[in-house]
């Protein structure tokens, strides 16, 4: 029976595992969409790539960090054969860091959205070496570890451990507040705002890419939040409808307040998601709609704060959805998930105030820290005249429509031969 079970949860993990791979080709349409044509490519490749090393140094460094777990064991024991029994039956601790590192591999893809079009591709690369090896791992160890005696001294404290079930703060707040960091170092994108203050718009690309990401997103989002469980034991079909009306809520309210923007509604669905994330084990489904009602509402005012008043160029709102909405979710967690608002209880608000402040603070200083230190070193940000071209000619030598530059291009030689024609006619 024993073996039964854990092979059931192998597959559940793995499911879970390749729900939030499938993440992934969310973020990239979703920074598609919304960035110029001429930073598509771009987009695309940064966020393969973050993903591929992302998983690289999460394999042999980050989880380890992270867990104190090295997989530099023979086979046979990484699936619970042989001699030395440390790791389950089947796989399941493979398909666990599987899950995990898709979870690691989101914060440089959350970055990627607010240094969009301006920055320099390996430095980037570096950046997520560092966050994916050190300080996500860091941040993960001490919330749903035993790294540093955190959770022990949160526990002393208030009686509980602080409670962030999907990741609401060690993935989401903790992107979006290193994001804010990169957006810094690396300042607006050229052109953005004028020497007397005004705002250039500089709308999305397309609209139908930037809304597949968001479904993508949203439908992969049920595996993050739903599959954090790990075990078939441990789901709860509770996960699920708070999922489920966060998401809505967000939409909804992002819909009013954004003034029945596209942006703004397909970005509020997210907005809500990343908010439930700390409490849809534990909320009441109406908690969790007021919860992602109240993360559409800021999303929308965030981003329009930051981009109209505060001239921080954060392309995606990438602070405002994942930096904002996800320290509002570590909060609310400990308001609507408290037995006398018809939560589950286990959870207490000083709790996740500490563990959100925790998460946010380690955020903010490694986003200036590691950003500042390799602007310093190497620089971070293409050239002018590069970021005039487009970082898809730039770095990568071929734009997202090909056919269409070459076209512009034969048609600009045909008038150039016609014109020199006409010349010659003339004299």
């Amino acid at each position: 029976m024993e073996v039964t079970r854990t092979g059931a949860d192998v597959l559940f993990v793995l499911l879970g595992a390749i729900m939030v791979l499938a993440m992934h080709a969310g973020f990239a349409f979703l920074e598609v969409g919304t960035v110029r044509k001429k930073n598509q490519v771009n987009a695309l490749v940064k966020i393969l790539t973050d993903f591929a090393v992302s998983t690289l140094v999460y394999f042999f460094v980050g989880y380890g960090v992270a867990y104190g777990i090295s997989f530099l064991h023979p086979a046979a024991e990484l699936v619970g054969k042989g001699e030395n029994a440390a790791f389950a039956a089947n796989g399941y601790d493979l398909v666990k860091f599987f899950f995990l590192a898709t979870f690691a591999a989101a914060i440089p893809a959350i970055i990627s959205g607010g240094i969009a079009e301006r920055a320099k591709f390996w430095p980037q690369l570096i950046a997520t070496s560092i966050l994916v090896g050190l300080v996500y791992p860091l941040t993960e160890g001490m919330v749903w570890g035993t790294r540093l005696g955190f959770q022990e001294l949160v526990t002393e404290w208030f009686g509980v451990p602080f409670h962030d079930f999907a990741g609401s703060v060690v993935v989401h707040a903790l992107g979006g507040w290193i994001a804010l960091g990169a957006v810094l170092m690396l300042g607006a994108r050229r052109g953005r705002y004028r020497k007397d203050g005004r705002v250039v718009a500089i709308p999305p690309s397309n609209i139908p890419f930037l809304a597949l990401g968001s479904w993508v997103l949203c439908v992969g989002w049920f595996g993050f939040n739903v599959m954090s469980a790990q075990t078939i034991d441990g789901i709860s079909g509770l996960v699920a409808i708070n999922s489920l009306l966060a998401m809505v809520g967000g939409i909804l309210t992002s819909l009013l307040v954004g003034r029945n923007d596209p942006g703004f509604v397909h970005n509020g669905a997210l907005a809500g998601l990343v908010a439930v994330c700390a409490g849809s084990d534990v909320m009441h489904p109406v908690g969790a709609l007021i919860t992602g009602g109240v993360a559409g509402a800021l999303f929308v005012w965030a981003f329009e704060m930051c981009q109209d008043k505060w001239k921080v160029d954060d392309v995606l709102g990438v602070w405002a959805l994942h930096g904002l909405c996800g320290t509002l979710g570590g909060l609310a967690c400990g308001i609507f998930g408290l037995e006398a608002l018809g939560g589950m209880g286990g959870v207490h608000f000083g709790a996740q105030l500490t563990g959100t402040l925790t998460g946010i603070s380690i955020g903010a200083v490694a986003g200036l820290s590691v950003y500042g230190s390799l602007r310093a070193v190497m620089g971070i940000r293409l050239s002018d005249e590069d970021e005039f071209m487009g970082a898809d000619l730039a770095i990568h030598q071929i734009t997202a429509y090909p056919e269409e530059a070459t076209t512009v291009h034969d048609d600009g030689q045909a008038l150039a031969a016609r014109a020199a024609a006409r010349g010659a006619s003339a004299a």
